[in-house]
């Protein structure tokens, strides 16, 4: 039986824990503080994040997406393979061994998106990119810790709050779309993006896809045109 054998372990720039990249047999996964973040063999709810916001978007030639959150590059992958060819994806990311491992070991697991020149990452707080956008964003997609109750860094509570949910309005295109993964329902958070103003929908979604696994939760929020 093959055992979980550690890669690389490393310290978040913040000090907020200790983040390690874990191998077993063909599976890699990526723990903070001994916790299980994200794995290789469960990303159906990351892909699910970027295809319902692309449903909505639609093919909008020259789409903007930003991304909060490297992880594994699965939510980027799915995006990518949805924009067309003037599309762009932009990745927020404040590790930057977490860019580091998806340029090396990690990067077979989502097919090498980084490597589309469609994708561009920044080692910045996404808040950033959402306060003070380059331009308006089609979609805004947040994988950020494990969702509203965010774990590894507590700073990331603004994105959920109102301030921030008020800003990704703000940085929004006319029907545009903010998706936001979490590990489990937040009924409170519902009601902050309505009171934010946007048209929300709720969608339960599989860690392993059509393939089941753990139930996980994606909100999208549209901005009315």
């Amino acid at each position: 039986m093959n055992r979980w054998e550690l890669v690389e372990t490393i310290t978040t720039p913040d000090d907020a824990g200790v983040m390690d990249l874990m191998r077993c047999g063909d599976e890699l996964a990526i723990h903070v503080d001994g916790q299980q973040l994200m794995s290789t063999k469960e990303h159906g709810s990351e892909d699910a994040l970027a295809d319902l916001a692309c449903d909505i978007i639609g093919s909008r030639p020259q789409a903007r997406v930003l991304v909060g959150g490297l992880g594994m590059g699965f939510t980027t992958a799915a995006a990518l393979r949805r924009l067309g060819p003037e599309g762009a994806v932009v990745v927020a990311e404040l590790v930057p061994a977490v860019l580091r491992w998806n340029q090396g070991p990690l990067a077979f697991a989502a097919g090498h998106p980084l490597d589309d020149p469609r994708a561009s990452v920044e080692l910045q707080d996404v808040a950033n990119l959402i306060a003070e956008p380059p331009q308006p964003w089609d979609a805004i997609l947040l994988d950020v810790d494990n969702g509203p109750d965010a774990i590894s860094h507590p700073g990331n509570d603004w994105l959920y709050d109102w301030a921030g949910l008020g800003a990704a309005f703000s940085a929004l295109t006319p029907g545009g779309v903010l998706g936001v993964w979490s590990a489990w329902p937040d009924p409170s958070f519902t009601r902050r993006m309505k009171r934010a103003g946007f048209k929300v929908e709720i969608h339960q979604v599989r860690s392993r896809g059509a393939k089941g696994g753990r139930r996980h939760v994606v909100w999208t929020g549209v901005r009315a045109p």
